[in-house]
């Protein structure tokens, strides 16, 4: 059996993965964590969509990629859980720490000198702010355009054509979603600027992004976004001081992991050991089973 070296990370994002819903695509984000070795991850929101949860659909893929999180915090990686608004119920949490895993609602890390403002990004989205169930109804309408966009894409593989992704041609073509996106990014950039950050770091509207942003005063500031783990299979990392997108479908180490790996890994069979106390204690202080009720 071929052993993978994982890539050593100073820290890695991910965000907007959304397990529990049909959409997520989890055994992607399993064989890209599988491939990294972050001194801190960071989960920006929107790990767990509660909104969408349903008892009946959680597949052993989706359970794997918490279970493998937890792993991770058994190896010395500091792991914090930024709330987002689909995973809100966990934001009376906040400040909750368990050995190197900790819930936030927001975050600022020191970075070589630097400092990262890193939160989910929901707090800047007036349809969130004034008409939840409003927002609630997109949130179904998006999580079933995803389902039919599998279906589309099952089909276009039997074809041999490749992947398409419909949620992200109607977000570029409608004006009011990209004007959206634009103002949310100048948002984010300007109270980032405002408060002498040098990177702010949101997830929240699935957009991989970054770039420099500069506001009236001709400040500027370093803007990025995770992106999301449904339609761009992206994340944020960084490493010698310099920040960078991961993007899944580049990487054909970690879409062959299953050559390099069997189910019965010695690492992962002693990691699944470690971290079984762990994982029960977080499953007994998070049931999520009951917001679904």
């Amino acid at each position: 059996m071929k052993k993978y070296k994982k890539r050593k990370l100073d820290v890695a994002v991910i965000s907007d993965v959304h397990l529990g819903t049909f959409g997520c695509r989890a055994q992607e984000l399993l064989n890209y964590l599988k491939t990294i070795n972050p001194k801190v991850l960071i989960l920006n929101g929107d790990i767990i969509d509660i909104w969408q949860f349903n008892k009946r659909y959680f597949p052993k893929s989706h359970m794997k990629v918490i279970k493998y999180i937890t792993s991770l915090l058994t190896q010395g990686t500091k792991v914090y859980y930024v709330t987002g608004n689909h995973d809100e119920m966990l934001r009376k949490f906040k400040g909750f720490r368990l050995g190197s895993f900790e819930i936030v609602n927001k975050l600022v890390l020191d970075l070589d000198g630097k400092k990262a403002w890193i939160f989910h990004g929901d707090v800047f989205d007036v349809t969130m702010q004034h008409s939840k169930w409003l927002a609630k109804l997109g949130g179904f309408g998006y999580d079933l355009l995803i389902m039919i966009n599998t279906f589309v894409n099952w089909v276009s593989k039997l074809m041999g054509f490749g992947r398409l992704s419909l949620s992200k041609k109607v977000k570029n073509s409608v004006k009011s979603a990209v004007k959206f996106i634009n103002n949310f990014e100048q948002t984010a950039a300007d109270i980032a600027i405002d408060n002498q950050y040098d990177y702010v770091v949101c997830g929240h509207i699935h957009q991989p992004q970054k770039r420099i942003v500069t506001n009236k005063n001709g400040q500027n500031v370093l803007y990025l976004n995770s992106g999301d783990w449904i339609e761009n299979l992206t994340a944020l990392e960084y490493k010698n001081r310099k920040w960078s997108i991961y993007r899944y479908e580049d990487d054909q180490k970690a879409q062959n992991l299953h050559l390099d790996y069997q189910v019965n890994d010695p690492e992962l069979v002693k990691a699944e050991s470690k971290n079984k106390e762990l994982f029960d204690d977080l499953l007994k202080e998070f049931d999520i089973t009951k917001f679904s009720k």
